[in-house]
């Protein structure tokens, strides 16, 4: 069902601490904190004598003390201390160690075995921290699948209908799909010549009236996590002309019918000006969780437990990024099921990435 030897954003950096935090992910109950040093660490939550949460004990130390009857659990998750007088630590007492790194200020967590854990497989979020940009974030618990999710922004045809009022641009649905590939990475690029300024960007631009150039350009990498390169400048000038942001969408399946989904929004204007922030925040309150998200939801209480497969969807144009997205994470999952280690096959273009805010035309192709 799930995808084990990949990484999933299990946290933002700032959620982790010197409290313990519990999460599910693939169905999996893991507790995160850190060490006194300042390591994350990703421990199995369920004790192994009487399945308490460890996230319902305490830290001493670097070790996790069961709330039940007090056995001790180190970051590795071995047993370090037993209450008992006898002092016998049963060998089977311990709990799953996780693979996790904090990076691109994210808790980054391998699901399978962390021997095999390869941080170099971790996709390319650098403009979420850099310096030279200003960030908003957030979370939000979805109620439908993390496909899903991806099929929904690898097809932002339907910000004309979803998101009416505030993300909705014709010139947008009716642009040319450019549809790229290299190893397991996808790009879903749009590139919306001389039309109208979606509400909300004609905002960000000062109240921009005047026709512009729209672009969104959507990288997906599996199993779930994706950057949207995307902004508006007037006809036929430069993206240093306009307003432009990265969009980091990561997602984090819960279970097979639920999912984390970490956002956060990463622009290169007005980065001193604190009111910008709240106006995409109150945008990406419209249109993510009362636009997105109920739709979504409803898509899946339709779906019920039943696969898009089994479902047997009709197919559009506009659905060849999502459906190749589908393609991938079903043969990295048949390969897995086989023993193979799923690695990508070539390393993800980071031209993107490293263009930032350079002064070439936005409908270059980007890689």
């Amino acid at each position: 069902m799930f995808l084990k030897n990949c990484w999933y954003v299990a946290a933002w950096s700032g959620e982790i601490g010197r409290t313990l935090l519990e999460r599910q992910i693939c169905n999996e109950s893991i507790v995160l904190y850190r060490t006194e040093h300042g390591d994350p660490v990703a421990l199995g939550n369920v004790c192994p004598h009487r399945f308490a949460p460890l996230s319902a004990g305490k830290l001493i130390g670097d070790d996790i003390q069961c709330g039940y009857h007090g056995f001790r659990f180190g970051a590795s998750g071995n047993c370090t201390k037993t209450p008992l007088i006898d002092g016998i630590i049963p060998a089977k007492m311990r709990t799953r160690r996780y693979a996790v790194v904090d990076r691109f200020d994210m808790i980054w967590l391998w699901l399978g075995d962390p021997d095999q854990a390869d941080e170099s497989a971790i996709p390319d979020f650098a403009c979420n921290n850099d310096p030279s940009f200003r960030r908003i974030e957030g979370m939000m618990e979805v109620a439908a699948n993390y496909e899903l999710i991806s099929d929904n922004l690898l097809d932002l045809t339907h910000a004309e209908f979803v998101h009416e009022g505030i993300l909705n641009s014709a010139a947008l649905t009716r642009s040319k799909l450019e549809t790229l590939q290299s190893g397991t990475t996808i790009w879903s690029n749009r590139w919306a010549h001389d039309g109208a300024a979606p509400p909300a960007w004609a905002a960000a631009f000062d109240d921009y009236a005047d026709n512009v150039d729209h672009w969104a350009y959507m990288r997906w990498d599996p199993p779930g996590n994706l950057l949207l390169d995307v902004g508006v400048t007037p006809v036929g000038k430069t993206r240093d002309e306009g307003v432009w942001l990265y969009g980091c969408d990561m997602l984090t399946p819960k279970d097979a019918t639920s999912s984390w989904y970490f956002w956060s929004f990463a622009r290169n204007y007005k980065v001193d000006d604190p009111s910008v922030d709240y106006m995409w925040r109150a945008a990406i309150e419209i249109a993510f969780v009362g636009q997105d998200k109920p739709m979504l939801e409803q898509q899946q209480r339709m779906m019920g437990s039943r696969t898009l497969d089994e479902m047997g969807p009709v197919m559009a144009s506009a659905d060849v990024a999502a459906t190749r997205a589908r393609r991938i994470m079903k043969k990295l999952i048949a390969e897995e099921a086989e023993g193979a280690t799923p690695r990508p096959d070539a390393e993800p273009p980071l031209a993107l990435l490293k263009r930032k805010a350079s002064t070439r035309l936005p409908v270059e192709p980007v890689v």
